[in-house]
């Protein structure tokens, strides 16, 4: 009974509980529906806008904590949380004042959408409300200005901030590190104007004591001490500094923080340092170094980084081999060790890893054979091992990859015919590029249905190429084909009825191609390269019909006569240079309609007469204009110099040119000028000074009658200056002591009339040639980026004339790195300048043929680069230094001509020259001339001919004959004969000898004839 009754009571509780309403929840607050309301109405107003957000169910009816996108505290209805990421708001950042009685905010996520405006003028009056806020995030919008330090004073609840991808610029406030909540910091690519001064990264660093995101790319780091970073906290998982101007010795203790999971320093091409042989982080998953200066080895540790899952050291100074560990790294996914200076043998078991979709070990040094077997790999993808020496056959496992995307074996060694491919029907992109297959392309290849690229350039394949097999690919966007010599294009009548739909880039360069071919007419080609073939003849009107979509065209090097019209009419590279095209340029090509978008036109190296027609500068769009080497005459017309205003590279050199340089130049970006080699006359243009972009300028080998052109000063690009073989005349000016002149590194002034002394301030202010370079600094780049396609060719390569070696050498593509100058045949006097021992990076100096006294410069020995060095026929005095034997590379040594005296010195490369290098110094002696030294360094003097005898007049009259032999023959006799008529004593005569010498070197000097 007494069971019952509890039975009974406690089924009574029940009821009575369940009879009891419960209670409801806080609904939203009548404010807080009120303010998102009008934040609704005032910013999205088209529905269209709402890609992810539905703005349906944002209405008075329903309670606002339900709509998408809200959250609310269950128990207060307080919103907490609004998520409006992605979803399109447009409007200025004034629109968060909307929200201001959302007073209990703790998340607020408005990225990916297109709010504008200042963090510092539209925000403070807004954001500063939301105490209770701990999540911000405003990423991919585009608010800009500076960032408020009041805006961290106020919001120090913050746990996760996320400012990233905007528009911020200035000084991030050192008011950041009252943050001392956050564990999330996101400041990431705003676009390089954001920067940190060290003491502000230094506090927060240190006061950020739970902090376990921190990501940076792209800030302006260069001013932060890298030791700031080992106050970072140990709590810390993910460092993000990627193109952050680092620079210095990165601490290798940041690799062994015990949580760290993600560190990315890549794109700091100045932050050095090296990786921990051990006790890495046990924890890591990423690590990205790309493109740093990291060195040493890459230590065996990597190893025991099994939780390892992404690694890119691509482009540091590592040195040695890859350790062979990485095989036990089961979770690795992607490794790319391209560009590390890496060597020695591929490490097998790389190709073990089963998880691995990534594999790049490009542009390093690794040899030897691909594996014969491989079972893995089965989710590879990615597969780059160009630019190494891998030699051997390409093994069949390679083929049967069945996730394979892209292939890359481009500049390796291996060789063999090439066998049949079963290449899985995946494979997008195929690189074999350069290496030695030689035979046919084997019909399989031409079963890759998604092929979309395909480059088997620089090989020894033969047979030909025709419509048929190329139609298999449907998908093919690229072919290269090119440097093959034996392989050539079918042109056969079936041709027409072929389709490429998608085919954009056709490179069939250096091939054994002798007609223009026809079958691409039909597809979007918008490249074609046949540059370096056999064609000849012309391209007939009905071979040129089709071709709407071609904008790049090259039949440079070929033996074409005539061109009745060219392919395509949106072209815009046009390159003929190098064929046989003759006449007028307008008559060579007949029915050439110039588009006046065409920013590339080449057509140097041709038989090309007459006069440029004023119709080109009709050409507004023209970047790269190279007319050199031909036969043209006539003036230069007047519009040239300002008829684009894009125009960058214009090249007229070594035709027949004459009359004035026109004075019209008004284009600030026209960097390279070449005149040379004409027969232009008058005045430099005062107007050349508009070009403040000129860094090369080449006007020699013409007539120019004038003074050094004072206004280049006004050119601080100015890097190759060359005014030889003209008729220049009168001293060099106050005005190139001006600093502007600090970037030359290539000046010739040789063969004019230029005199007086040298200016010491001219040698200080050679800045680029103070320095040795670390590397080369382009002047000539040699792909033209048009529409994201590269297309290389050499028209920046134009040569530069320089005497060096006692050749004329023509530099192209090493005018980059050439240090050189050249005053020689001009009428400069007085001494070398000490101060020119101070152009370090010189290659090549030539002061020969001038009128310089004095001694050779012993601070010569600091011109460590000096390759050729030429003082002949000048008037130069002393003895030569012996400091000049530490010039290790000096292959030409010319002093001759001058009035040298002693001892030549030895050791080193002055053990090498000849007697061409000392020949006219008559006070010269030692090897290796046959005159002998005395103990003091000086000439010995020679032994008397005839023997003296005691009280006899004769043979004194032949010693006195001798005493004249460094006067001449002439003086010698004369001397001898006043002994032998007067018989004066010996002091007597040695009086006389001093006097007729100095008046016969003054007498020869006064009447010796001026050089042309």
């Amino acid at each position: 009974m007494g069971s019952l009754c509890l039975v009974l009571v406690l089924l009574h509780i029940s009821w009575s509980l369940s009879s009891v309403p419960s209670p409801s929840p806080h609904l939203c607050l009548p404010d807080q529906k009120a303010a998102l309301l009008q934040f609704k109405n005032s910013n999205f107003p088209s529905k269209s806008c709402w890609f992810k957000l539905d703005s349906d169910s944002w209405n008075n009816s329903i309670d606002c904590c339900s709509w998408q996108g809200v959250k609310c505290n269950k128990e207060t209805g307080n919103v907490i949380g609004l998520d409006l990421s992605h979803s399109c708001v447009d409007a200025d950042l004034s629109v968060i004042n909307t929200l201001v009685h959302l007073h209990s905010l703790q998340w607020l996520d408005l990225s990916s959408n297109e709010l504008f405006g200042s963090l510092l003028e539209n925000t403070s009056s807004s954001l500063f409300r939301f105490h209770a806020l701990r999540r911000l995030d405003l990423a991919y919008n585009e608010v800009d200005g500076a960032m408020s330090p009041e805006l961290f004073s106020q919001l120090v609840s913050l746990t996760h901030l996320n400012l990233s991808s905007n528009w911020i610029d200035g000084l991030i406030p050192n008011q950041i590190s009252l943050l001392s909540s956050l564990v999330s910091l996101d400041l990431s690519h705003n676009y390089y104007s954001l920067s940190f001064e060290s003491q502000g990264f230094d506090m927060l660093a240190r006061n950020l004591t739970r902090l376990r995101t921190l990501v940076l790319d792209s800030v302006d780091m260069s001013d932060v001490s890298l030791t700031s970073f080992l106050n970072l906290s140990s709590s810390l998982e993910h460092l993000s500094l990627g193109d952050c101007r680092l620079h210095g010795e990165f601490p290798t203790l940041l690799f062994r923080l015990p949580n760290l999971k993600h560190i990315d320093l890549s794109g700091n091409e100045n932050l050095t340092g090296y990786l921990p042989n051990t006790s890495w982080s046990s924890g890591l998953e990423l690590l990205n170094l790309s493109y740093c200066g990291f060195r040493g080895s890459i230590p065996a540790s990597f190893g025991s980084l099994t939780r390892l899952v992404s690694v890119d050291l691509s482009g540091n100074w590592f040195e040695g081999q890859i350790p062979d560990v990485f095989g036990n790294l089961g979770k690795l996914t992607s490794l790319r060790f391209s560009s590390c200076n890496l060597s020695g043998p591929l490490p097998i078991t790389l190709f073990n890893l089963a998880q691995i979709t990534a594999l790049d070990l490009s542009d390093n040094q690794l040899e030897g054979p691909l594996p014969n077997h491989v079972s893995k790999l089965q989710l590879l993808k990615e597969l780059v091992l160009s630019s190494n020496a891998i030699s051997g056959g390409v093994p069949s496992w390679l083929f049967t990859l069945p996730s394979l995307l892209v292939l890359d074996l481009g500049y390796n060694k291996l060789a063999g015919p090439m066998d049949r491919i079963q290449m899985p029907i995946s494979v997008e992109h195929v690189d074999l590029s350069s290496n030695q297959f030689d035979g046919p392309i084997p019909d399989s290849v031409f079963d890759l249905v998604n092929l979309t690229s395909l480059h088997l350039s620089s090989n020894n394949l033969s047979g030909v190429v025709n419509s048929d097999m190329l139609s298999k690919l449907p998908s093919l966007e690229v072919l290269d084909l090119s440097n093959n010599s034996l392989l050539s294009l079918s042109t056969s009548g079936d041709d027409a009825n072929h389709s490429f739909p998608r085919l954009t880039t056709v490179s069939f360069s250096s091939c054994n191609v002798r007609q223009f071919p026809s079958f691409f007419r039909t597809s979007s080609l918008v490249v074609l390269d046949l540059s370096n073939n056999m064609i000849s003849g012309g391209i007939s009107k009905w071979e040129a019909e089709g071709w709407e979509a071609l904008s790049v065209l090259n039949l440079s090097y070929n033996s074409l006569t005539t061109l009745e019209q060219l392919p395509g009419g949106s072209l815009t590279i046009l390159d003929l240079r190098s064929n046989m095209l003759e006449g007028p340029i307008l008559s060579t090509c007949q029915n050439l309609q110039f588009p006046e978008w065409l920013t590339v036109f080449l057509i140097a190296k041709n038989k090309l007469t007459g006069s440029v027609p004023s119709s080109i500068c009709n050409l507004s769009s023209l970047t790269i204009l190279d007319l050199s080497k031909n036969s043209l005459s006539g003036t230069i017309p007047a519009c040239l110099g300002n008829f684009s205003s894009s125009i960058k590279f214009m090249d007229l050199q070594t035709n027949n040119f004459y009359g004035k340089i026109p004075d019209s130049f008004e284009n600030n970006d026209l960097s390279h000028l070449f005149l040379n080699d004409n027969q232009l006359e008058g005045l430099v243009p005062p107007s050349l000074a508009n070009s403040t972009s000129l860094q090369v300028l080449n006007l020699g080998n013409n007539k120019l009658t004038d003074r050094f052109p004072h206004r280049f000063a006004s050119l601080p690009s100015l890097q190759v200056l060359i005014l030889r073989s003209n008729r220049f005349c009168g001293s060099l000016p106050d005005s190139i002591e001006s600093t502007n002149f600090s970037a030359l590194r290539i000046i010739d002034l040789s063969g004019n009339e230029f005199s007086g002394t040298l200016p010491i301030k001219f040698f200080r202010n050679l800045r680029a040639m103070t320095v040795v370079p670390k590397e080369s600094r382009p002047l000539y780049p040699t792909t033209y980026i048009f529409g994201g396609i590269g297309y290389d060719v050499e028209y920046y390569q134009t040569s530069v004339n320089v005497t060096t070696k006692r050749l004329e050498l023509e530099l192209i593509k090493t005018a980059d790195i050439f240090v050189s100058m050249d005053l020689s045949n001009n009428r400069f006097c007085g001494e070398i300048p000490e101060e020119a021992g101070q152009l370090v990076s010189l290659h090549m100096l030539n002061f020969s043929h001038n009128n310089f006294t004095g001694p050779i410069p012993a601070s010569f020995e600091n011109l460590v680069e000096l390759e050729s060095l030429d003082l002949s026929s000048n008037k130069l005095s002393g003895r030569i230094p012996s400091q000049l034997t530490k010039l290790t590379f000096l292959a030409v040594l010319n002093l001759s001509r001058n009035d040298l005296v002693g001892t030549i010195p030895h050791g080193n490369q002055f053990d090498t020259f000849d007697n061409d290098s000392y020949s006219g110094n008559l006070g010269l002696c030692g090897l290796p001339l046959s005159k002998q030294c005395n103990n003091h360094g000086e000439l010995e003097p020679p032994a008397p001919s005839v023997a003296e005898h005691e009280g006899s007049e004769m043979p004194f009259f032949w010693k006195g004959a001798m005493m004249g032999y460094g006067s001449g023959m002439v003086l010698g006799l004369s001397i001898g004969y006043i002994v032998f008529k007067t018989g004066k004593p010996w002091w007597f005569v040695r009086m006389v000898e001093r006097d007729l010498r100095f008046k016969f070197v003054n007498c020869i000097r006064r009447n010796k004839p001026r050089r042309n």
